[in-house]
């Protein structure tokens, strides 16, 4: 069995402050990325977080984005509203509405595509401006959310479980 730290043999370089504080499934995620795809490249893990995991140019995690996940968000809806049902996360028909739950459903989806894009551009500005980067989804909500998220390049649904058998194998 190993545990999976950032001082494990993982194929990338952490150029990162604290990389203790690194989890394990985003360490995965940048192991596969580089070793699957290449470099520069971007992870966007659709979990119970959205994580975007960064790899540099060169072949260093450099770190990333965590925003809360697409469950995550809806449930809190329904937990701390009076009015709003639980949700069955599905493409929505329309972006208007015509009921409580196709609203919540589309503010829902095209709404955290709307983040997805945001985020995506605004690492590709920062560090990657003029340059060809691949970018990977995987995780639960991936299919559902990445399909119409045309800058996403891959969809790789157990690249965690890929990077932890590349991890396995290096050490």
């Amino acid at each position: 069995m190993l545990w999976l730290t950032w001082k494990q043999k993982l194929g990338v370089t952490i150029d990162y402050p604290k990389p203790q504080s690194i989890g394990a499934d985003r360490l995965a995620n940048v192991a596969a990325v580089a070793e699957l795809y290449g470099w520069p490249a971007i992870v966007v893990d659709f979990g119970t977080a959205v994580t975007f995991d960064v790899v540099s140019e060169a072949r260093r995690y450099i770190g990333g984005v965590i925003a809360p996940g697409l469950e995550a968000m809806t449930n809190f809806l329904y937990q701390r509203t009076a009015l709003l049902p639980r949700l069955s996360l599905k493409e929505p028909q329309r972006a208007v509405g015509k009921s409580t739950v196709e609203a919540m459903r589309s503010g829902a989806i095209f709404g955290y595509r709307g983040l997805v894009r945001e985020v995506l551009a605004r690492i590709r500005a920062e560090q990657f401006s003029h340059k060809k980067v691949i970018i990977v989804a995987t995780g639960g909500y991936a299919r559902l959310i990445a399909r119409w998220v045309p800058e996403i390049t891959v969809m790789r649904s157990h690249l965690t479980l890929e990077g932890l058998r590349i991890v396995g194998n290096l050490n």
